[in-house]
């Protein structure tokens, strides 16, 4: 039969339109596609410290319970009960990472333990070092380490290690920093008047963070230290140490046992003498749990802590670079999970709760309420702060800043080794200590992390209060506010004190002798105040915490009868408060 023209446009019509819709029908017919995926919706930050902002405040996903079991690269972490890391604890999940955490995203398996005593954890990772070296092992070892500490944590490890410099321990990044928690506890007398001090006695632990806070606040006060516990100075604060097991909590047990007594020679002006006497134990220097144990039992009040001086003890994460060049992708998406998992807990109470409620349970102490309580520091108990990326490029200078941790490293090496010759005759030189490189990275790959807002010191306009004192001599030309160079290196060290004492405004208050004309003695001491000012602002200290007066002739502390009497008045007084 011959179809019509017509015919053929009806078929063309009908064959068309089945195509539409049978097209139609296919695309638009149920199909398995997988669960849709959640990856974070914007929020309002609502915790005091809040990160992020705007588009930036994405709030995550809680990571599940469940282990991940991703078969992702393995590791432990040895880690104090700490909440500076409470970031890292929140990334992996739980002890072991677990499913939809952010470290399984990032492709680990890590298993976090506790260990308080830092002479286990320096074991644990010689021991695996040498695995490592010999090919026995891929899996990876770390430790969470106080910063002023490292210096020796690092030495003790590598000196063990000397025949192996492929697989010397190094640290890589920083995942937080005490900002409260530790501290000096002990009668309100000597906050009030810091020269107390001398003739007490402080317990801790040797060569730890704790203890070099009290290092630098007899420092920053004049006060000398006696750092042998074998004797008794009575013109400095005399250092007595935990045995044992080194533990910070035994520092308070004995610091709350009034009974506790120790026997010691005698020393006067550098010399022994003949004499002994029996002291007993007047501070302690710990952290929490300790300090709330302390609280709860002798008693006391915080003399100073890591919220004055809150550059001194960021929670350094060490491994050996071995290991880490070998895994350089993996450790720099640790970095990345844990500067993330430090927006979030900052940003976000609920999550910061349950963070602090995963600690309860890797620590197997306590409950979420109570770390929750004391991250944020409750009547002077606790207080911690995690980093995000931000954090960790300003603490380590990775975008044209000063490197504040460097200084902070260099300052406790040195004090260190000058006190603890046989412990620590020498120290790592820093460049070979720390490896920025794996933050670098991410800081250049990653740029939108840095959307995250670092912690910033909101300086009160006028101190109000005073924390230490002391009084410096710095070099002026003749009748001139112009700094000698031969005071460079005093101004450096005043620069260097006062980044570690990050939480402290600095007060720079210029002082003459009477000679001359007291108006120009006043106008001088104003000027050579503002000379020391613009030094370390060039060296880095912000304008908002410098503080300058001039007290002219007004203050002397020695008769101006006598030559050295003037000079000892011609000086400038560097104060730290609030």
């Amino acid at each position: 039969m011959k179809i019509k023209p017509f015919g053929w446009l009806l078929i063309f019509l009908l064959i068309a339109g089945g195509t539409f819709y049978g097209l139609k029908y296919i695309l638009n017919a149920p199909k398995v596609v997988g669960e849709s995926k959640t990856l974070g919706k914007i929020a309002l930050p609502d915790a005091p410290e809040a990160s992020l902002k705007g588009n930036a405040a994405v709030k995550l996903e809680l990571p599940s319970t469940t282990p991940a079991l991703n078969g992702g690269l393995q590791g432990v972490v040895y880690e104090m009960a700490w909440q500076a890391a409470t970031n890292l604890n929140y990334a992996n999940g739980g002890e072991r990472t677990t499913k939809g955490s952010l470290l399984d995203k990032a492709g680990w398996d890590l298993q976090i333990l506790r260990q308080d005593n830092c002479v286990q954890s320096n074991t644990e990772l010689v021991k695996w070092a040498k695995d490592y070296h010999e090919g026995k092992t891929k899996d990876g070892k770390f430790a969470i380490y106080m910063g002023s500490g490292v210096p020796a944590f690092l030495h003790s490890m590598n000196e063990i290690l000397k025949e192996y410099p492929d697989v010397q321990m190094i640290g890589f990044a920083a995942v937080g920093k005490s900002y409260g928690e530790d501290k000096v506890i002990g009668d309100s007398s000597f906050k009030t008047n810091p020269q107390l001090l001398k003739g007490k006695v402080i317990r801790g632990v040797k060569m730890d963070g704790d203890l070099d806070i009290a290092l630098k606040f007899c420092g920053d006060n004049g006060i000398k230290v006696n750092q042998n516990e074998k004797l008794y100075d009575a013109d400095a604060l005399n250092f007595s140490y935990v045995g044992g097991d080194g533990s910070f909590l035994t520092a308070v047990n004995d610091y709350n046992n009034i009974n506790f007594r120790e026997t010691r020679k005698i020393v006067r002006n550098g010399t022994t003498t003949t004499q002994d006497t029996s002291v007993g134990i007047d501070l302690v220097a710990t952290w929490t749990p300790g300090d709330v144990n302390a609280k709860n039992g002798r008693g006391g009040v915080k003399i100073i802590s890591t919220k004055e001086y809150s550059s001194i003890m960021p929670a350094i994460f060490i491994s050996s670079k071995k290991f880490l060049n070998d895994n350089r992708d993996k450790i720099e998406a640790l970095i990345m999970a844990c500067a993330q998992a430090g927006d979030q807990i900052r940003s976000f109470e609920d999550v910061k709760k349950y963070a602090c409620g995963l600690n309860a349970k890797i620590w197997n102490e306590q409950d979420a309420n109570y770390w929750y309580k004391y991250y944020n520091g409750e009547n002077n108990l606790g207080g911690s702060m995690v980093y995000n990326l931000a954090d960790m490029s300003k603490t380590f200078g990775l975008q044209g800043t000063s490197d504040i941790y460097k200084e902070v490293y260099n300052t406790f090496g040195t004090i260190q080794s000058t006190l603890y010759k046989d412990d620590l005759p020498s120290f790592i030189e820093y460049p070979k200590a720390f490896d920025k490189s794996f933050m670098l990275s991410v800081v250049a790959n990653h740029p939108e992390l840095l959307s995250g807002k670092a912690l910033e010191v909101q300086y009160a306009s006028k101190m109000t209060q005073k924390v230490a004192s002391k009084d410096v001599q710095i070099n002026f030309e003749t009748g001139s506010a112009m700094i000698d160079p031969s005071s460079y290196e005093t101004l450096d060290q005043i620069y260097t004190g006062a980044t570690a004492a990050e939480g402290l405004k600095v007060g720079i208050y210029g002082h003459t002798d009477n000679t001359g004309d007291p108006t120009k003695n006043q106008t001088l001491s104003e000027q050579r105040a503002e000379s020391v000012k613009q030094y370390l602002m060039k060296k880095g200290l912000s304008e908002n915490r410098l503080e300058t007066k001039g007290y002219g002739d007004s203050q002397p502390i020695a008769s101006n009868k006598t030559a050295s009497g003037k000079a000892k008045n011609r000086r400038v007084q560097i104060v730290l408060g609030q």
